[in-house]
């Protein structure tokens, strides 16, 4: 699978629907789309991404779901939701690296997102990335892992970014940080 650079700028500014199951009981929040989730309509979709084998290695999902130029086969969309684990995004807008974004649009984000969160019922979020919720948030020193205050009544954690930039983090970190929300949503055995 693969994009022209002048395809993916095609998608500059779109966003993706969320991918959120009817009853969730763990909603992962990214940053924004970046161009290839925008191409395919898939969440955390760039090749290079470690989002789903970091899910499969915490045990959450049996298998790295197939993403193609088409988006993800149902087979794979049912994996998520009939585990209760849906995905949204602080910023509906799609760019090429989360830096792009404005602290104002994280903050909007952040403020859509406890909207979203009331009516969605989900026992845990997982914000993932830690600068963009201090900035969305206006929690400057928060910590990754659980926080002390819920959102939209949701227990609320903040999660490592996945992403290549990301260079700290391994699959195995971020398998384990990615655990420790699902085992408190009840997604894993506690």
């Amino acid at each position: 699978m693969g994009f022209t650079r002048a395809e993916l700028e095609s998608y500059r500014g779109r966003g993706i629907p969320d991918f959120v199951p009817e009853y969730p009981r763990l909603i992962f929040v990214g940053i924004n789309p970046g161009l290839w989730t925008a191409a395919t309509g898939v969440p955390f979709a760039h090749p290079g991404n470690r989002f789903y084998p970091a899910l499969v290695r915490a045990g959450v999902i049996p298998r790295v779901p197939e993403i193609g130029v088409e988006g993800m086969p149902d087979v794979d969309r049912r994996m998520f939701f009939d585990a209760g684990i849906g995905i949204s995004n602080l910023v509906r807008r799609a760019t090429a690296r989360a830096d792009e974004l404005s602290r104002d649009e994280l903050r909007e984000g952040a403020r859509r997102l406890e909207g979203d969160i009331e009516r969605w019922h989900p026992a845990v979020v997982a914000v993932v990335g830690l600068t963009a919720y201090r900035q969305g948030f206006g929690r400057a020193k928060a910590a990754a892992g659980r926080q002390p205050e819920a959102l939209g009544g949701a227990e609320l954690w903040v999660v490592p970014n996945p992403s290549g930039l990301n260079a700290h983090d391994t699959v195995a970190t971020l398998a384990e940080a990615y655990a420790a929300p699902a085992r408190a949503a009840g997604v894993l055995p506690a």
